[in-house]
């Protein structure tokens, strides 16, 4: 392992994996392992890694314009836009604006949201609810709507303390919306499938209909949160597609460009921007940075081409049905759930009445277990989900590859189990 590994981390600690390549659902260390990424890292990869083509993209954009403000038109974020309009986007939606990421994205979402309400004249409409089990991002805005309690650890003081709605239960949801007075609520915000807090969380199917009437009888914005779901995740373009739903604001990030390059995107209606004439909607300065909106633009296009959209509904399914078949009667698993090539899995100590949890304990020592075994398995969990693992391997994953991940995640569960277990 290099020794300079030591000076990597910002906290001094552990010293990281250094990795030196990747190539399809593998990364690759400098000391000879070949790890499977049964998360797509932080759950980018949707096109695998190592692709010519992306190079080739890159090579072609970081010979093009350079830094273009973010305020001017290039080909890249024409191209990009026209896309994802024509192609990606739930219908209605036309308006785009991109950033460097999936907190920068939701940030940008919250500010259009005021902006927005203020314009129009409706100045108290100031509050963004989130939900009780979920995680949006790390600026304080974004960690504002979050409710992961392990994240928003010691930054009370620096956060808005608002409400959160239920994750399963729309009426119960709306109590809490009407307990804090409607014409007060700005925006409700709410991630599809629930990722690194719930370990893939999915309402029930009247959840988000519901949500959206409510939303639209009391001019409220309803946000999805597609970070994780966007660009084709849970089998569809984008999560709330399942739902036939159309939200006002839809936030992404993590696949837009494969996990080539940093970007995130807000996508709004008309409806949401014609009110902002005439105002300034503040940009960072890397967005819509070149190289990349061209990367996004070829990997939207890689997915079309090659169909990987159906393909992770279908592997999805594969993955599932490995899952259920190998971990459902474990003793340590309390669910199994997922839409797509997102799945997760939540844990439970089976050794206590009622089954309850290992207070977020066991997740750690299954990771490791895993990456003894040379795989990578995405942490989840907060204090609605204590511990659970996240599955979201790239849209070309293969069912050996699959099979391969799901076992290694069954040993690595029972090792972890046994390490808390055993005499100290």
């Amino acid at each position: 392992m290099d020794p300079r590994a030591d000076r990597y981390p910002f906290v001094p600690g552990h010293p990281p994996l250094t990795i030196v390549g990747a190539t399809g659902n593998y990364v690759h260390t400098d000391d000879g392992r070949r790890i499977l990424d049964g998360a797509g890292g932080a759950i980018v990869n949707c096109i695998g890694w190592g692709r010519p083509e992306m190079a080739e993209a890159a090579a072609a954009a970081l010979t093009g314009t350079g830094y273009a403000l973010p305020t001017f038109a290039t080909e890249a974020r024409l191209s990009l836009i026209e896309r994802l309009v024509e192609h990606w986007l739930p219908s209605g939606m036309t308006r785009c604006l991109f950033v460097g990421g999936g907190s920068e994205s939701v940030d940008s979402a919250i500010r259009i949201t005021r902006q927005h309400h203020v314009a129009r004249g409706h100045l108290d409409k100031w509050k963004v609810l989130g939900r009780t089990v979920s995680y949006h991002g790390a600026t304080l805005a974004s960690l504002s709507v979050s409710n992961h309690d392990r994240r928003r650890a010691g930054m009370g003081p620096l956060l808005m303390d608002l409400p959160k709605i239920d994750n399963f239960d729309a009426e119960q949801a709306i109590k809490v919306i009407e307990a804090e007075d409607p014409s007060t609520v700005g925006a409700v915000i709410a991630e599809p499938v629930v990722g690194a807090s719930g370990a893939a969380i999915v309402a029930p199917d009247d959840y988000w209909p519901t949500l959206r009437a409510y939303c639209n009888d009391h001019d409220i914005l309803l946000i999805a949160d597609e970070v994780m779901t966007g660009v084709g995740r849970t089998g569809r373009n984008f999560g709330v597609d399942h739902w036939n739903v159309t939200p006002d604001i839809i936030v992404g990030s993590k696949g837009l460009a494969g996990g080539y390059a940093a970007i995130g995107g807000v996508f709004a209606t008309d409806a949401v921007v014609e009110p902002l004439v005439g105002t300034n909607v503040m940009y960072f300065t890397f967005s819509g940075n070149d190289l990349s909106c061209a990367l996004a633009d070829r990997t939207l296009q890689i997915l079309e081409e090659e169909n990987l959209v159906a393909r992770a509904a279908e592997m999805g399914e594969t993955l599932r049905r490995l899952l259920v078949d190998r971990l459902g009667s474990h003793p340590n698993v309390a669910d199994i759930r997922g839409l797509g090539l997102l799945q997760g899995i939540e844990l439970r100590d089976d050794s206590v009445e009622s089954a309850g949890s290992f207070d977020g304990t066991l997740t750690p020592l299954v990771i490791e277990e895993a990456l003894a075994r040379d795989c990578w398995i995405y942490p989840a969990g907060s204090a609605g989900v204590p511990d659970g693992l996240l599955f979201g391997p790239a849209y070309t994953v293969t069912e050996a590859e699959l099979e391969q991940l799901v076992d290694i995640t069954a040993a690595s569960i029972d090792a972890a189990v046994g390490r808390l277990r055993a005499p100290s």
